[in-house]
Formats: C-alpha cells, structure tokens, sequence
C-alpha cells in the first residue's frame, strides 16, 4: 500500500532545511521589548504590509507592541477588540489579558511568531515577558459561497467549496451534524506552510486507510502545495497511470456523500476543491444528481454514462479499423456511402481522425480559457466553420466529421472533468494501434486497459472494484443505482467499520 514515488521528495533533515532558508530561528524571545522588535524587522525587512503598533498599558504605564500583517487581518477587530480593550487597564501577568477576541494563545518562539503572522494572527510584546501572545483577528480577502463551475447539478445543492479552509469545515458539518465527524490536522510545506484536515466519521471509517493517508501526506517535502490537485499527485498509488485516483470535487454535498460511505475527505487550506480517497471508477461516474432521481431513471443516466465512456475510447479508433483494414464488416451500401465521401479525402484514415480530434481539442481549451459567452460562440461557430470548410475543401469525410461530433458529446457526459480528459488522451494510442493493426490492436488495447484497471489501486483499495474483485452487493450502486431503501450496506471494498447505512453493524 506504500506509495514508492513520494519518497524522493524526502528530506534528511527537515529542521536544518528549514533553518537554511530562514523558516526556523532557534533562538527564545527576549523579555526586552525593544530587542524583540528589532529582531522582527530583521526577520520581515521587505514586508510593507507588517504593522508594528507600540502602546502602553493604562496604569502602571507597561509598554507592550501589537505586530501584525495589514493584509491578512481585520482592522476593525484589532482597534475595537484588542487595542481599545488593552490601553484602558493595567497589565498582570497572573490574569488573563481582557480582550474580546475568539481565540488567544501564548508561544515562547519565534516559529511560532512567524508562523502565526502568516495566517493573519496578530502578536502582543509585553516588556518583561518571555511569551508572545498570538490573537485571533485573521481577516484575508475571501470570495462569497458560489454554484459550483465544474459540477452542475439539477436538482442538488448551489454551494460550492472556497479557499478558506474554516469554511469549507463549516458547510460540511452542516451535512453532517454529528459529533463522530472528525477533523485530523496535518501541515503542508516547508517554505510557505499550510493547513490541511482530513474529515471522516470516525465510528465508520477505516483506521488503516485513514493512517495510510495520513503518513503519505507527512512525508510530502516541498516548498508549498498550493492546491488539492497537487496533493493528489504526490500521495497517489500509480503517478504513471492515465487514470485519476482521487476524486476531486467542488460540492459539499457530494463530499458528505462519500464520507458517509465511509471515505476520507481532505480539505487543503488556500484550494477551492477537496480531495476524496480512496476512489473506484465506477465512483468517477457517479453524480449527485443520481441520488435526487428516481432510481429508474438514475439508472438509465449512468448507463448512459457508461455507454459515453465507451465511445468516447473506441469510436475514433473503430473508424480507423474498420476503413483500413476490417472494412469486410461495413455493409456494402454503407461501404458505397463512406467511399463516395473519402474519394477525395488525400489522408489516410488515421491521419484524418488525428486532425480532427486535435482541432476538437484545441476549440475546448479555447472555450475554457475564454470569457463564457466568448467561448460558447467560438465552439459553437468554430465547430460548424471548420468542420464544413474542412468537408468542402476534401480534407476530411462526413464520416469523419459524424464521428468527431460524437465523440465530443460523449466526453461530456463524464460527470469528472479528471476522468474525462483521461479517457480523451487514451483514445489517441487507442487510434494509432487501429491504424497498425485494425479490429486486433483495439482488442489487444482493450485487454491491455482491463490488466492495468485491475492491478491499480487508490490508498490500496482495488480501483476496479466492484467488479475485480467481484463483490456483488457493491454492485448495487455502480452500473446501476437500486432505489436508496435497498442499498443497506456500505462499499465492502473501502473496508468500514460498520456496514449497516442506519449506523449499526
């Protein structure tokens, strides 16, 4: 189960990196405040942004400094709750300080100093003290809960993930409002540091997998990890395979879903998705708008979904096999018809489809990385432009263009953008070994994509399952969906603790 490709990124010595590259300073605080101040702008000397706010205590006259970072904390709090509050008394280090603030800590480090600035805590010098005390009056700019972009839904939820972790936590406690969800710490990164918090039910999950997950993302050594789908590449089973292994998601409710299945949710401070492990294909398949539909028509939808995963592979290829060399299969009118339209088509077969699924894949990154309205009417125009210019002028068939049109449409179907842009790569070799070696290098293809579906695995979980291994009760929510009352148990393959759905074993 141990992912072999991290370990490069492991260092001998965390601590001395740290140190080369001024992320730990080993020496205490000092009780002189003016020293402690003059050690800060040492430790900032390019930070226009870090405030350094001298006063005294009201009374005995005690000077103390409020050092924070302007543009990562809330003003208003730190005049009204913390500044107001401090200068109006007397200091006594034997009570503690009177300030209507949610969260106050004291450190004797200047790590800690560092670190809390850095997440937009502020740090109280006292003369005299040996301690800072570090305040909660974190205020960075932060986006408003939007519908999410990559996964519409019909009839779910129109709350998306955002890139404040404390947020994030908030919408998925209220899915699942229940003192068994647990919340794991972890930090991210060596230069720029960053929070991370594994979610699961802890009376459901595996205690396995949740301390396989846990040991693969603290031993990632880099710099920072700035989103979840770095984060995925670094504690996946196969970084060579074309298929992901963690699911990716952008809706809390989807994520309440899986971990009430009995999986590990990660959240990634500063990233707008989470990351669910362990995932199966069948799962990349899966959408939250198949369990707010009636299982009959849910059912049909997925099937269709798997009908489009199938296309979406071999259809290109199956042209390419069957015009040149398995054209014995194509009935003969059919035959006549495709050969009247490639008469004054100069391109073999495979270069033609290679064409056109190139430009295809050019108009979506295109209508991707243009404005919305802009990128509609480029694929939309430049689809007809291309594709009927290309037909005029004999560089492509009908066919051709049939069969890139379709493909396109199928590849849309894939609820998971990942699982998507996986299968759209595959078809591509999938195309060269039909121009080799027709219907045979498809199958030859095929049976080589089945070996590695069943040797993969995600967190050591089969990725193939249910159906290598076969368990057939898992099957029940996979090709198919049964209606919700029947599917009593949990997926066998993620190895829970209890199997019953009604919270009994």
């Amino acid at each position: 189960m141990k992912n072999k490709h991290y370990s490069k990124y492991r260092q001998t010595n965390q601590y001395d990196n740290q140190v080369k590259h001024g992320l730990v300073d080993g020496q205490p605080l000092y009780s002189d405040l003016s020293m402690n101040i003059q050690k800060l702008q040492q430790l900032f000397p390019q930070a226009p942004d870090l405030v350094i706010r001298r006063f005294e205590f009201a009374g005995n006259g005690t000077k103390a400094a409020l050092v924070f970072l302007d543009t990562l904390t809330d003003k208003n709090s730190i005049c009204n709750n913390v500044l107001s509050s401090l200068m109006q008394v007397s200091f006594d280090p034997n009570r503690e300080l009177p300030i209507s603030v949610g969260d106050v800590k004291s450190a004797q480090s200047w790590n800690a100093v560092e670190n809390a600035l850095f997440i937009g805590e502020s740090a109280l010098f006292i003369q005299g003290e040996k301690k800072v005390y570090l305040l909660n009056t974190k205020g960075w700019p932060q986006r408003a809960i939007e519908d999410p972009q990559l996964e519409t839904s019909l009839k779910g939820a129109h709350q998306g993930f955002v890139e404040t972790a404390g947020q994030n936590i908030a919408m998925l406690r209220r899915y699942i409002p229940n003192r068994e969800l647990a919340f794991k710490e972890v930090t991210l990164g060596v230069r720029g540091k960053s929070k991370a918090f594994i979610v699961y039910l802890e009376d459901i999950a595996s205690g396995e997998l949740l301390q396989e997950l846990e040991d693969r993302i603290k031993q990632i050594q880099m710099d920072v990890i700035v989103n979840t789908g770095e984060l995925s590449e670094f504690i996946e089973d196969n970084p060579y395979s074309p298929f992901p292994q963690f699911i990716l998601t952008e809706r809390p409710d989807a994520a309440a879903s899986q971990i009430l299945q009995g999986r590990f949710a990660v959240i990634v401070d500063r990233s707008p998705s989470v990351l669910i492990a362990p995932g199966t294909l069948t799962s990349f398949l899966q959408s939250v708008d198949d369990y707010s539909t009636r299982w009959i028509a849910a059912s049909l939808i997925r099937l269709m979904r798997f009908l489009a995963f199938f296309i979406t592979l071999f259809l290109p290829a199956t042209y390419v096999a069957v015009i040149s060399y398995n054209y014995e299969v194509i009935p003969l009118k059919l035959f006549i018809s495709i050969a009247e339209t490639r008469a004054k088509v100069p391109f073999p077969p495979v270069m033609e489809a290679l064409m056109m699924e190139v430009t295809i894949e050019m108009m979506r990154e295109a209508g991707i990385r243009l404005p919305a309205p802009m990128g509609q009417t480029v694929g939309i125009v430049g689809g007809i432009v291309i594709g009927q210019a290309a037909v005029q002028a004999g560089i492509v068939s009908n066919i051709m263009v049939i069969v890139v049109a379709i493909t396109a449409i199928a590849s849309f179907i894939i609820p998971s953008y990942d699982m998507g842009t996986a299968i759209r790569m595959l078809r591509f070799p999938m195309m060269l070994m039909a121009s080799l070696f027709g219907l045979t290098g498809i199958m030859i293809s095929f049976m080589t994509l089945m070996a590695h579906l069943i040797c993969l695995e995600s967190l050591g979980t089969p990725y193939f399952s249910p159906i290598a291994p076969f368990r057939f009760a898992d099957m029940k929510d996979s090709f198919i969906r049964y209606p919700l009352w029947k599917m009593v148990k949990r997926p066998k393959s993620i190895r829970t603790k209890q199997d019953n759905r009604q919270g009994g074993n």
